[in-house]
């Protein structure tokens, strides 16, 4: 049980400090219950598409290698699960009529995130001493998080730049699934090395990632507009 509350517990915290900065619109808590259990059901086709990945690719090149490292991180693991997230998210929110100002695309976003998360956080330490659960609760769930944030903050220009440029909004559509991708693909290439030198890259990478993911929130939610007012689209950057 205690180990169940610590793998829960991360999600429902997270969850409601992103809620509370929802300072214009408060989005339905039964419509964001659903989105997270949209992103818990990716879960088994992202471990049967990655694994596939994984599979082909040690056939490929040395299991041993960077190069592998880097084809299992970036594409078996990071491509196949945001690009789960980001499909459930735009089937589920891209015409509701929930999704009426920029900041919601965030919100919907991470729900979506946190459910993946939560349920592959409960798989992983199942049977896994307290310490483990610790670890995921402290790094892989906020990590999750932040990649959402940068998600939801594309998607939401992407939802911005709709009437005004279908150009545009390909463009951010785009970089919602690659930011997160990138961000997510070179945190578990850090770890998957077990390489000292990599070891600290990532300590720093993760301190200034969940700096920035903070900025870009407070960001965000103070500069909250309606999807429909006039030149929306020229929302801040989102980049990192």
């Amino acid at each position: 049980m205690d180990l169940l509350v610590l793998a829960v517990l991360p999600s429902v915290i997270l969850f409601a400090i992103i809620y509370h900065c929802d300072k214009k619109e408060k989005e339905p808590l039964g419509f964001l219950l659903k989105l997270f259990f949209f992103g818990a059901l990716t879960i088994p086709f992202a471990i049967i598409l990655g694994n596939l990945l994984e599979s082909f690719f040690r056939e490929l090149v040395d299991a041993d290698s960077y190069l592998f490292f880097f084809l299992d991180n970036f594409i078996a693991t990071a491509l196949i699960e945001e690009g789960g997230k980001l499909f459930v998210l735009k089937k589920a929110t891209w015409k509701h009529p929930a999704f009426d100002h920029s900041y919601d695309a965030v919100v919907f976003a991470v729900a979506v995130s946190l459910g993946f998360a939560t349920v592959e956080n409960i798989v992983f330490i199942i049977g896994e001493p307290v310490s483990t659960a610790i670890a995921r609760a402290v790094f892989s769930i906020p990590g999750h998080v932040i990649y959402a944030v940068f998600m939801g903050c594309w998607y939401g220009r992407a939802k911005l730049a709709e009437k005004v440029s279908k150009t545009e909004k390909r463009k951010h559509l785009r970089r919602a699934l690659f930011i997160p991708v990138l961000l997510h693909g070179f945190y578990d290439f850090c770890l998957s090395t077990e390489d000292d030198v990599f070891i600290y890259v990532f300590m720093v990478f993760e301190l200034l990632i969940t700096i920035l993911a903070i900025i870009k929130v407070r960001k965000l939610s103070k500069e909250d507009r309606p999807i429909n007012e006039p030149e929306a689209e020229s929302i801040h950057e989102c980049t990192p």
